[in-house]
């Protein structure tokens, strides 16, 4: 599986981003999927999880981006999306997308996926 994230940037705060991880996963729909972020001098942390039935798909925030953040994903493009509202500088990162057919904890701690993207950066200015 090969994920390749898209959509960072830099914006004011308050502003929007939506990033986007291609996959070329086998099939894309067994994927549980998610996104992480780390900052400059801290470890990397969960920001939103989604597992891989997209109809009842269960779905996880970090609380410090529930109500800001939507996680979505769609199997015939094959593409994972995380739409980012109302961004704040503490949101500025490097953000990953991961995958795996095994691992879906329904929730944002663990990091245990097997695939990894290159990460795309998030800057969000004061």
């Amino acid at each position: 599986v090969r994920l390749v994230e898209s959509g960072g940037g830099s914006v004011p705060a308050g502003g929007s981003l939506r990033l986007s991880c291609v996959g070329s996963g086998n099939p894309f729909s067994r994927l549980c999927m998610g996104w992480f972020r780390q900052a400059p001098g801290k470890e990397r942390e969960g920001v939103a999880t989604i597992d891989r039935n997209t109809r009842d798909s269960k779905i996880s925030y970090a609380d410090s981006v529930k109500g800001r953040f939507t996680i979505s994903k769609d199997n015939d493009k094959e593409t994972l999306y995380l739409q980012m509202d109302s961004l704040k500088p503490e949101d500025t990162a490097t953000y990953y997308c991961a995958a795996d057919y095994y691992f879906c904890p329904g929730s944002v701690v663990g990091q245990r996926y097997d695939y990894w993207g290159q990460g795309t950066q998030v800057t969000v200015s004061s």
